[in-house]
């Protein structure tokens, strides 16, 4: 089975000139727990996590004016579409990520996180 079969699509992306605040706001309306960074022409830059946001938020500072750029991380993980999804759960778990962009090429063509592996594992439909 390829990840594109369980991937979340189309993606739900932030810019990094983007508040942190609006980028929570972004997550819990959608009930993501992270998504893409992309830069004006769509290229991934980075990808922002709740736990990113929530480990900078300890330090109290500038959560309504803070730019995503300053909590995402730059070196992204990254599946790709065609992949296989065993392939792609095992390096979400050897590098500790919760999601990862799915990529056709350079363009991100979705995203897919811990949750949509254990809804497909345990029989739950996206």
């Amino acid at each position: 089975m390829e990840i594109r079969e369980i991937m979340k699509s189309p993606v739900i992306a932030v810019f990094p000139d983007e508040t942190v605040g609006k980028a929570l706001e972004i997550m819990y309306r959608e009930n993501i727990n992270g998504m893409p960074v992309l830069d004006k022409d769509g290229n991934l830059v980075g990808i922002v996590v709740k736990a990113d946001i929530y480990r900078f938020l300890i330090d109290p500072g500038h959560y309504k004016s803070c730019p995503v750029e300053w909590v995402m991380t730059k070196e992204v993980v990254k599946a790709y579409a065609h992949e296989d999804i065993k392939l792609v759960a095992k390096r979400l778990r050897e590098r500790d990520v919760i999601a990862l962009p799915v990529m056709e090429g350079d363009k991100v063509v979705g995203i897919v996180s811990i949750e949509d592996f254990v809804d497909h594992f345990i029989g739950i439909s996206q």
